[in-house]
């Protein structure tokens, strides 16, 4: 009860300045449009391969104004890190964003030639990507205009831009953000800003080698950058007076004010600690944080904020900052907590081996929830589920929280069309499989992926954790165990039982067909010709494809059709099927369980990462004829706080921006808090 005595006297020194340096701040009423729930302008705009949608916050009128202020400063907490993000992507990123963002807002010169579209395009590609190289693929993004133009406009609005970050810009240098080639040194192939410019990995494995394993092992190297100096290994940690100190004092002095107005003791008690991890930088804090966290399961409002997720670090141990604000979606939420309440019969009735089978799954806690901000590596490209904490030893201890973020899942649906469907879909069958249980499928296949296939299994005594067996294989290994939990459940009675669908068969083969179509065609659209697949989930799609195809070559599981010069796959025997993918998540789970390197290493290389180039030139020819673009991503709605003439909030309302350029712009002013250079 401590705590609430030192929040009060906080707020009392700080609510009036934070309010009104909300006002000061707050975007003009010309930037927002006017919406209609029935009516809600889903599409922003599209350019290059990238498409940018709105989302709504439904039932927000329905919270209490301290429950919309908890909202408001969670929101506010995690956009103040969001230069992390750009600052860990890349080292000259904030460099080259300042500049960029100075040309756009200063040239007063012609703004209808190809050039200038071609500069406007590639500021938003960087906006997107929150850097210079391409979020999924992680390639440089290329400029369609050339180095004199470049040099023309930084002249023309006395910008600055020289050296290396300027030179970055053109020439072939740092070209993949995240390079998991096999037999090159990894760190020092990828461009990612979490190691020095000279630290292989060799180092990081030696580094961190020298710590001593632990049944509760810490995450070491999550929140601190390894570099050299005077040729001695040592960690910049994350932290108040630390690296990326300036924005975490304000993300802090935010999290503080969202303590005050928390909705219940646990809930305070886990902010708490979040805060205590920021000031200190302590690993064992961040521990306590994450067993509170994901102990404090009551409440309408729920929070991802810190760094979490290793995808962008090659060899797995460094969290992206990342922040999704949620509110509790109450009548899916009720549907699905079957889901995490039969967590031990899914478990027990698993093909995994049965010493890899926990005995006792505690605490999966699952939510089907509305987004109401999201920052850092969470935007403007949104997962649509999230399963935390990562810990193994949390998870088997304590449990893990498990959400589906609803209404980007109803945006993503309510923007697209059915034309790229009915190209890539063997006959009408199939077609009229995937309109009538396609989205079902793909909400119960996320839920499955989230609650019981992150949860489940365990490893075996000893085994250390999966980024140090496993190395850089752990993340897509990890990513297609789950999602072969959920195909293996799909196609089960148990979820017409449980009152979850009413044609269990029906919904998993819609989800069969579809995930193989994807696996194995339609995901290439996202992708160069000549380039490997090396995003982590798009690599798990098409080992778990490709592998399912080749083991059931004998049986014509999975047939390959050629039909007026165009290739489809149409699965001949979705029982047999069924039983591929459970061998296959038996399996993965043994990999994982045993830390077997060479195994995941067969088989990532082997079936994930090459694309036939015949198969890719078709389809991308075949796509060629639909406009909307492969990627989406979101503009955030707004919360926009109304005082009273003393400072107080009476009430936040919830605004629309016009478009991405000006909440981008916005962002920049409100919430660059970092240096160029850190």
């Amino acid at each position: 009860m401590k705590f609430k005595v030192i929040i009060v006297a906080f707020l009392t020194v700080t609510m009036f300045w934070s309010c009104k340096s909300e006002t000061s701040n707050s975007i003009s009423s010309n930037e927002f449009i006017e919406t209609t729930s029935n009516d809600f302008p889903y599409f922003v705009e599209q350019f290059a391969d990238l498409k940018i949608l709105r989302y709504q916050i439904p039932g927000w009128n329905d919270l209490s104004l301290k429950e919309q202020k908890l909202v408001y400063y969670l929101t506010q907490a995690g956009l103040s890190g969001r230069d992390i993000m750009w600052n860990m992507n890349y080292r000259h990123n904030l460099k080259i964003r300042t500049a960029l963002e100075q040309v756009y807002t200063s040239f007063s010169g012609d703004k209808n030639t190809d050039n200038w579209n071609s500069f406007e395009v590639y500021l938003k590609r960087v906006w997107f990507s929150n850097g210079i190289h391409h979020h999924y693929s992680n390639a440089k993004i290329k400029p369609a205009f050339s180095e004199d133009y470049l040099k023309s406009l930084l002249d023309e609005t006395s910008t600055t831009l020289e050296g290396e970050a300027f030179e970055i810009i053109f020439n072939d240098r740092d070209a993949k953000k995240v390079d998991k080639s096999k037999n090159v040194d990894n760190v020092l192939a990828s461009a990612v800003n979490f190691y020095g410019a000279d630290v292989t990995t060799e180092d990081v494995e030696t580094f961190y080698g020298q710590f001593e394993s632990s049944d509760r092992p810490l995450s070491y190297g999550l929140n601190s950058m390894l570099v050299k100096e005077n040729g001695v290994l040592k960690e910049r940690v994350y932290k108040s007076g630390g690296l990326y100190g300036e924005a975490i004092v304000e993300i802090v002095k935010w999290l503080k004010l969202a303590q005050g107005v928390a909705e219940n003791q646990a809930q305070g008690e886990a902010l708490g600690l979040l805060i205590d991890y920021y000031n200190t930088g302590s690993l064992q804090t961040w521990d306590d944080y994450n067993v509170a966290w994901t102990a404090a399961t009551e409440g309408n409002i729920d929070y991802i904020n810190s760094f979490i997720e290793v995808y962008n670090d090659p060899v797995g141990y460094r969290g992206s900052y990342e922040t999704i604000v949620q509110i509790k979606d109450f009548d899916m939420s009720a549907k699905m907590a079957v889901l995490s309440e039969n967590a031990q019969w899914f478990e027990d009735n698993s093909p995994l081996m049965q010493e890899h089978k926990k005995d006792k799954v505690v605490g999966v806690s699952y939510k089907t929830v509305n987004v109401a901000g999201e920052a850092g590596d969470a935007s403007p490209s949104t997962p649509i589920g999230v399963n935390l904490p990562n810990a193994n030893w949390i998870r088997a201890e304590v449990g893990s929280k498990s959400v589906s973020l609803g209404n980007i899942i109803n945006a993503y649906n309510n923007a697209g069309s059915s034309g790229r469907l009915k190209e890539f879909v063997h006959d009408d069958e199939e077609y009229e499989l995937e309109k009538k249980y396609g989205q079902l499928g793909d909400k119960l296949h996320t839920a499955l992926h989230e609650v019981v296939g992150h949860a489940s299994g365990q490893l075996n005594p000893g085994v250390g954790e999966t980024k140090e067996t496993l190395k850089k294989y752990a993340s897509t290994l990890e990513e297609g165990r789950a999602d072969l939990v959920g195909l293996y459940y799909l196609y089960n009675p148990k979820l017409q039982e449980l009152g979850l669908v009413d044609d269990w068969k029906a919904v998993g083969k819609a989800a069969f067909d579809g995930y193989i179509r994807n696996g194995l065609m339609t995901q290439l659209i996202r992708l160069e010709l000549g380039d490997d697949v090396e995003e982590a989930h798009m690599v798990n799609r098409q080992w778990v494809s490709a592998w399912a195809f080749e083991q059931g070559e004998a049986d014509n599981v999975i047939e390959k059709i050629t039909r007026d010069e165009k290739t489809y796959y149409n699965i001949n025997d979705y029982d047999k099927l069924h039983e591929l993918f459970g061998q296959l998540l038996r399996e993965t789970q043994r990999i994982k369980s045993e830390g077997d390197y060479d195994a995941v290493e067969a088989l990532v290389e082997g079936y994930g990462v090459k694309v036939n180039q015949a198969m890719h030139a078709e389809v991308l020819e075949r796509n060629r004829q639909f406009k909307s673009a492969p990627y989406s991503g979101f503009v955030n709605p707004v919360l926009v706080p109304e005082m009273d003439s003393e400072g107080n909030i009476t009430q936040i309302v919830v605004k629309q921006p016009v478009d991405f350029k000006s909440q981008m712009l916005s962002y920049s002013k409100q919430f660059g808090f970092l240096p160029e250079v850190n």
